[in-house]
């Protein structure tokens, strides 16, 4: 019988609400937790009266098992009062209201929650006749320590990076933002991983619907697990439209707090070391975290540079080889007879040597990043010397395309965004086809396409081209392009629509 998915079907992703149906007992949860080796159930006894005896659940490796013995089992023992409650119900009221030292005590009245409790790092007490349990976090709590961030290069400012556990990055967070507008709003996104997703923004200057958005968008979310970054950022952003990233990410805590004093939106995920920040525009991933610590020249400089730079790595390649195919009079006459005599004996056109070299530059750069940091860097280097030296000696290649495609992957590297490297990089190839069947018409062509495709997206609602193609206030520029001293930066970016402009006197 022929399969749904050969009649053009798909199967339906069932959701079953609750989750696991029934009263809280004892059976329920070894029949859940069956072919666990590390569900533990032990009797508790509360006096000496063997019908007053309670059921401890816990996962063992979820729990501390000092805070299990120290703050729960010790003060049971050393109540007297607790001893003489007549009856479940009055002993679990008086566990719950302070008989017990843990701080996190909550009565739970469905499996669901005592399901995800215990799986969380809780344990709970079932007490003999009753429908509700005692749940209490004793959770281990261990993680990586905090450390200076390995993919973004601190010089001057913190060094205090992300992490994988989400209530230590939003400790972090508060660290560096003590304000008490700072709101944190929480979701549990993914059926089988019920990973934990905060959204971060602070009250009175981010703007409700950007929040909102954001908190809509991760609401739809129906998906098995969160075990990657693109479980968050494909769902949130339609990354299906555009290469380029529509959210940004970042390791550095200040840099994160520093996006949501701007306005905008920060999301902090259970298992990934990172933070995101939403909108993000293409200013945004041509900024490095040091502008803000340098001088304000040095900052506009760098800056220009870098955009030097992206229009350097995309159009490099496809201008040479439109000049030297289609357009030779645009060459001046000593460096055009310089590349017709080391072409002499190069036996492949132009075109096709430049789009062999960058293909050859892509499969070094994914070997260097694929292996092991000590061999890669050798594999880097090998093919760059060696293999590139060979090939201009054997003929194969001309030394000028060489030099084009080595600058222009310099240049690429000069992006404090790799996301953003990598969009530029598709595009490179698609400008070098364009050029080598049309000429500067097809690089012109390709690059007009490139500029309206990006005006044509959108990040939570801003143009992506902010502020360049939308008019967003009298110094809307100094966040982009021009980063003016630090005093007379007086307002926010406008087009996140803050609630306050204002962010100095």
């Amino acid at each position: 019988m022929p399969s749904n998915r050969e009649n053009g079907q798909t199967h339906p992703h069932p959701r079953r609400e609750p989750r696991y149906p029934g009263p809280i007992t004892l059976a329920r949860l070894e029949e859940i937790f069956r072919d666990c080796v590390d569900f533990v159930r032990r009797t508790v006894w509360v006096g000496e009266d063997p019908r007053r005896a309670l059921t401890l659940c816990y996962l063992s490796g979820m729990v501390k098992m000092e805070r299990i013995s120290d703050y729960l089992l010790r003060p049971m023992a050393q109540d007297p009062e607790l001893a003489r409650c007549a009856g479940a119900a009055p002993m679990m009221e008086r566990m719950r209201q302070g008989a017990l030292y843990n701080l996190a005590v909550e009565e739970r009245d469905s499996l669901d929650q005592v399901v995800f409790d215990l799986v969380g790092g809780w344990c709970v007490f079932l007490f003999p006749g009753e429908s509700t349990v005692l749940s209490c976090f004793v959770g281990t709590e261990e993680k990586r320590s905090v450390s200076a961030p390995d993919s973004e290069t601190v010089l001057k400012g913190a060094k205090d990076a992300f992490v994988e556990s989400v209530r230590t990055n939003t400790s972090i967070v508060r660290r560096h933002l003590k304000a008490p507008e700072l709101r944190i709003q929480e979701q549990i996104v993914g059926r089988q991983s019920a990973t934990l997703v905060d959204i971060l923004y602070i009250e009175g200057i981010t703007n409700p619907h950007l929040v909102e958005q954001v908190a809509a968008r991760l609401r739809e979310i129906d998906i098995d697990g969160v075990f990657s970054t693109g479980a968050i950022e494909e769902y949130i952003v339609p990354a299906a439209r555009t290469p380029f990233p529509l959210v940004q990410y970042t390791q550095r805590s200040d840099r994160f707090c520093a996006g949501l004093a701007q306005g905008r939106v920060g999301v902090l995920i259970d298992g990934i070391p990172l933070g995101y920040l939403a909108p993000a525009v293409l200013g945004n991933f041509l900024q490095a975290p040091q502008d803000k610590s340098s001088s304000w020249l040095l900052a506009t400089a760098l800056t220009i540079l870098r955009y030097f730079c992206m229009f350097t790595t995309l159009l490099l390649p496809a201008l040479y080889t439109a000049m030297v195919t289609f357009h030779q009079e645009m060459i001046p006459t000593r460096l055009a007879l310089s590349i017709i005599a080391a072409k002499q004996n190069v036996p492949f056109r132009s075109a096709f040597e430049v789009i062999v070299l960058l293909i050859a530059f892509e499969i070094l750069q994914e070997a260097g990043l694929r292996l092991p940091q000590s061999i890669g860097q050798t594999v880097s280097i090998i093919g760059g010397l060696v293999v590139g030296s060979a090939a201009v000696e054997a003929k194969i290649v001309s030394p000028a395309v060489l030099i084009v495609v080595a600058v222009a992957g310099i240049a690429g590297y000069t992006m404090p965004s790799q996301e953003l490297g990598g969009a530029l990089r598709i595009w490179r190839f698609v400008l070098v086809l364009l050029s080598s069947w049309a000429g500067l018409f097809g690089t012109v062509m390709g690059a007009a396409v490139l500029i309206v495709h990006l005006a044509g997206i959108e990040s939570f609602g801003v143009p992506y081209l902010t502020p360049f193609a939308v008019g967003t206030g009298v110094h809307s520029r100094e966040h982009v392009l021009l980063r003016r001293p630090m005093p007379r930066i007086k307002d926010r970016p406008g087009a996140l629509k803050p609630r306050n402009r204002r962010k100095q006197r």
